[in-house]
């Protein structure tokens, strides 16, 4: 493979086309304020790098980055590309990760409104993350170890998993379908509304009105917290091992909760079963 070292690029399309090549303690930046230094290129593979220019990687394929950091003015960092694979990283530029797929990420720092949009295909572990709209319509998701402060996180995705994660952030998973949650804590307003098929797995959900208008919906041995209004007009089958602040007008299936502060059922439409039951009872 080529090799770029010790240099500094800031000219449009400075490695335009490159193929098999490592970039290694380079800079993209300066005065001629150039864009998209590495579209369209192959087998990259990019390590302690420093990046202050606009869309470096557009429609690459096999790339690899390291010990790397993208700045707030490295916007739209990586679009329309395939196989990759971001190490100890800093992403802090808006809208990166877009229309990619088969992404593998691992002690990143992210700070990128807007980032992850229609991906398909990504594992993250030990990641942290504050954006707005977080990896909307994307699906085959699996994170692990992965904290987050947002809004607005994960809506309209599919077929992912998560595990042992800690998300802040309001109004995620809306609109979600096929999403598994395992051993992680969910803290925010209106967790999780018109979703399908979504199972929360030994969490903490924490926040006014969660799971609202859900089809699907199964919760086993969580805990919630600061819960109320919970599962207005929701299919669920709950196991619930805390009390619950109140809950109002399920649509249907059962819920098994220790105690609930208030039950406001006044729609003759919303058939779910709330049943005050000891730990041990099992869903049906």
């Amino acid at each position: 493979m080529q090799v770029a070292e010790n240099e500094t690029f800031d000219m449009e399309r400075a490695l335009y086309g490159s193929r098999e090549l490592i970039v290694r303690n380079c800079a993209f930046d300066g005065p001629a304020d150039g864009e998209s230094a590495l579209k369209e290129s192959r087998d990259i593979r990019v390590s302690h790098c420093f990046f202050n220019l606009r869309y470096p990687f557009w429609h690459d394929d096999r790339l690899e980055i390291a010990d790397s950091e993208m700045t707030e003015l490295c916007r739209a960092a990586l679009w329309y590309s395939t196989d990759i694979t971001i190490r100890n990283t800093k992403l802090h530029g808006i809208k990166a990760l877009r229309e990619c797929s088969s992404v593998r990420m691992k002690g990143c720092d992210v700070i990128s409104p807007e980032f992850g949009w229609s991906v398909h295909g990504a594992d993250m572990e030990d990641c942290t993350v504050q954006s707005e709209y977080f990896m909307m319509r994307s699906d085959g998701l699996h994170f692990s170890e992965v904290r987050l402060k947002g809004k607005y996180s994960f809506q309209y995705i599919r077929d992912s998993v998560f595990e042992n994660c800690f998300f802040d952030t309001k109004d995620a998973f809306w609109h979600a379908k096929d999403v598994t949650v395992k051993n992680s804590v969910i803290k925010g307003e209106y967790l999780a509304w018109y979703c399908e098929n979504v199972t929360f797995e030994n969490c903490k959900i924490i926040g006014t009105q969660p799971l609202c208008y859900c089809k699907g919906l199964k919760l086993i041995d969580c805990e919630m917290e600061a819960a109320d209004l919970c599962f207005e007009k929701s299919e669920v089958e709950a196991r619930i091992l805390t009390p619950v602040d109140s809950i109002k007008n399920p649509l249907a299936g059962h819920i098994y909760v220790p105690s609930v502060g208030e039950i406001i059922h006044d729609d003759e439409y919303s058939l779910g079963e709330i049943v005050i039951s000891p730990l041990s009872s099992a869903l049906s």
